[in-house]
């Protein structure tokens, strides 16, 4: 190997090195947007709502940086086979993390709707869907970025429980709704921080099933009924 090849390779791994960290800290601010978000909706706290809301322009400002670190690593030191498959791959996690820091602030958003307003009732269910998303966001990069596929298929079954508790809060919320019409508004706030919870998991399997076809070069489907494979016709 020659020393310019020696420092090619030595300034690509640098290169990924520095998008690993990355990734792991725009996790790190997701993960603390949820569990602020959550919490301000437990206490209507209108200051650590707009605490979330403001974050989510730092999380999209993490995700530009290491878009541009990645078209920068694929521009200069031309990657290939695995690194180059992991660099895309990156790519397509931090845009599943934006999408769910918009979540985040949309929670944060019903906060501001409530106003002067109540919580409908206390929350039990909510705080647990965010609890269980908040293990699985984490577990789910660590298994990504450690390349993984056993613990990336674990958390993705960890959604079924995240639908369960979604069935649930639907359904009671929807019982308040057709009982007393007065409380539609924020019966229909609460199903929408259930629902960003709940998409929140699905983005999250995205993750995991990235990570599998990482590992294995096989494309798998998460679901409530298992793995599947694809169609061979799709």
């Amino acid at each position: 190997m020659t020393a310019r090849s020696i420092h090619t390779r030595a300034a690509l791994d640098d290169g990924l090195a520095q998008l690993q960290a990355d990734l792991r800290g725009m996790t790190s601010l997701l993960d603390v947007a949820i569990e602020r978000s959550v919490l301000a909706l437990q206490t209507l706290d209108q200051r650590l709502a707009r605490l979330v809301i403001d974050s989510d322009d730092e999380i999209n400002r993490v995700r530009f940086q290491i878009e541009d670190r990645a078209i920068h690593l694929i521009a200069t030191q031309q990657p290939i086979a695995g690194d180059l498959r992991f660099i895309v791959a990156v790519l397509m996690v931090v845009s599943e993390i934006e999408r769910m820091g918009d979540y985040a602030a949309g929670i944060a958003k019903v906060v501001q709707l409530h106003e002067n307003r109540t919580l409908l009732k206390s929350l039990v269910d909510v705080p647990e869907m965010a609890r269980l998303v908040r293990e699985m966001l984490r577990d789910a990069v660590d298994a990504f970025l450690r390349r993984n596929e056993h613990t990336a298929e674990r958390v993705a079954f960890q959604d079924e429980e995240v639908d369960r508790l979604y069935d649930l809060v639907y359904r009671e919320l929807l019982q308040y709704m057709a009982n007393d019409p007065t409380t539609i508004d924020r019966a229909t706030w609460l199903l929408w921080v259930a629902h960003n919870l709940e998409r929140m998991g699905d983005r999250i399997q995205n993750i995991c099933e990235r990570t599998v076809y990482e590992v294995t070069g096989v494309m798998r489907e998460f679901s409530s009924h298992g793995p599947r494979q694809p169609d061979a016709d799709a």
